[in-house]
This record gives structure tokens, sequence and C-alpha cells, in this order.
């Protein structure tokens, strides 16, 4: 998906919606087939095989991060202080940061921790970064990048089964393990510079060897500033919220950004929501480190545990949870 953005405008991307869409729609099973053998598409959860889009890469065409490799913060000197990163913060082992520049062009990194297998997960296309317990049932799996599209939110594959998942939700939608779920793992982007502050012990995934790639650079230029989302027709978010504005999602509420900045601190329906600002948006400017700061949002119970959520667009959440709730101004 990264190969279509790479040198085109919001514009372009729109014109480019529509002149793909249609003939993305048209494909089916049969079409797949010879690129995925061992998919079981008799078992599937989605109502209409013209929901799944091709997003331009096959299968594998962005690859996933398996074994990544970590150095202490003190010996990383590329990531600018307001990048994002996904933070992993499991009791007992040190702190781990992956940073987006890397997420941006590989979407998934299989790695574990302690004894815990995780995937850390990141769609461009919906600003959604979720990490997943990669354990299911007594199996251990392992995920790649599918190149298909269902309402513009990155389709996942497990390298076991062949079977497809949806990110956004973490279940599985095509194959052996279709209506299996994964267990989210609390995980939050925060700026680089934040990571570093809290964890001054903590360790950062380092650069991926063996790949050309403009890490660090934005190939989605101004897409949070679109109207519409890439591959997308579904409904748009209620409320008059646009379609890229970003929402914080806990199940299936979505508290929008807006509100959170504004206010700082919000606590209700049992979760208390903080925003702070300091984090530089990774699908604004060429350059991930230079863009417009959005802010950190933490989200944690009333006893100050961290909780699994998404910082997602809103047309997103809206997508996946047609009859979610709206934590609008009360």
């Amino acid at each position: 998906m990264q190969s279509l953005f790479k040198t085109i405008s919001c514009a372009a991307i729109v014109a480019l919606t529509l002149t793909t869409a249609p003939q993305s729609a048209s494909a089916n099973p049969e079409f797949w087939a010879n690129e995925w053998p061992n998919t079981d598409f008799e078992q599937t959860s989605v109502a209409s095989w013209r929901e799944i889009l091709s997003g331009g890469p096959p299968k594998d065409g962005i690859p996933a991060i398996d074994n990544p490799q970590f150095v202490l913060i003190g010996e990383e000197g590329d990531i600018g202080e307001r990048e994002p990163v996904i933070t992993v913060e499991i009791e007992g082992e040190i702190p781990r940061a992956y940073p987006i520049r890397y997420l941006t062009w590989h979407e998934i990194v299989n790695d574990q921790i302690g004894d815990l297998p995780v995937a850390v997960t990141f769609c461009p296309l919906c600003n959604s970064g979720i990490t997943f317990d990669r354990r299911v049932g007594d199996q251990v799996l392992s995920f790649g990048v599918s190149g298909k599209l269902r309402n513009s939110d990155m389709v996942m594959y497990d390298r076991e089964t062949e079977s497809w998942w949806q990110q956004a939700i973490g279940t599985s939608i095509v194959g052996e393990l279709n209506g299996t779920e994964l267990q989210s793992l609390p995980s939050w982007m925060e700026s680089w510079a934040e990571f570093k502050a809290r964890n001054p012990e903590g360790i950062v995934m380092t650069k991926p060897v063996g790949y050309n790639r403009a890490y660090g650079h934005n190939p989605y230029v101004r897409y949070d500033s679109s109207q519409r989302p890439f591959l997308y027709s579904g409904e748009l978010p209620p409320h008059d919220i646009p379609a890229l504005a970003r929402v914080v999602r806990v199940g299936d509420r979505a508290w929008p950004m807006t509100r959170l900045s504004e206010q700082g601190q919000v606590s209700e329906s049992g979760v208390v929501l903080s925003w702070n600002a300091g984090q530089a948006s990774a699908l604004d400017g060429e350059s991930i480190a230079q863009s417009r700061d959005v802010g950190t949002v933490r989200v944690r119970d009333a006893a100050g545990n961290d909780l699994p959520h998404d910082v997602m667009f809103a047309f997103a959440f809206h997508a996946f949870w047609p009859d979610g709730i709206w934590m609008l101004d009360q």
C-alpha cells in the first residue's frame, strides 16, 4: 500500500480511489486461489467479498518484521524527539518502544517479550496501532501482511493456517480460524521523548536490516487532513465528525481526540483518559519528526492500570462498530 502513496498528493488519492475501487471490488476467492492455496475461503464472516479490496502490494509485499533487534535508548540517535512510538510495558520485563517510522513501512512486528509472544501492529490508513497476544489456544501464530484491505483497514494473515485477520478488531474473518479473537494487550502511542523520560533503562527497536525504505519519512503526506479515506466506500461518521479525525476507542466506545485535547482529562464509564501535547502525527508532513502535534493519550481504569485501546480514525470506528457509542462532550 505504501508504494501507492509514495509520490501522490491527497487530491491524487481521491482520484485513485475513484478509478481503482470498482476494479478491485471484483476480486473473489476464485481470483485469490493461486496466491492463497492454503486459505479455506469456505469459512468466512465477511458478508460480501466486495468488502475486501487489493491495496496494491501482493501477499508479503509489505514485509512484516520477525525477531526485531533492540538497543538501549542511549544508543539510538536517529529518532526525533516528537516521533511516535508504540510502547509495550510488560510487568517484569524491560519496557520496549517500537518506532512508527519502521511500522509505517512494515505494519507488523512479531516479537517475544519474556514468555509472551506479541504482534505489534500499525495500519497507517486507519492510524490504528494495536498490540496482540499471538497465542490462540496451544498454538503460537506469526503474522504477515496480506496486501488486502477491508474498510481501508489492513487484513493480516497468520502463516500457520493462512487465515485472514482484521487488524482493527483482532478477529479472523476468513479461513480455518474464522471467528477467533486475539487478545489485545495494553500499549499506547507516545513520543520518543516521553518514552525515554519514563523509561531511562528502556530499549527501542532498531532499524530493520536489509530493506530499502525511507524510514522517518511519511509516504502518506497530508493523509490525515484529507476528506475521505483511501479505498473506502462505507458510511461516514455521524455527528459531523470528520472521517479522518482521531478518536480513542475503548471497547465499543469512542472519545473524539478534540474533546480530550480541550479538557485534558476525562473520567467516565469506568475509564480515565488523559491527553498531553508533544507527539507528532505519523500521517501529516513528509518528515514525521517535523509534523504537527496530535498529542499523546493514556487510557487507564479507576485503579490506574493501563487498558487496551486504540487511537484510530473516526471512519474506521464507525465501520467496525456501527452501533458503537460516541462519547461526545457531556
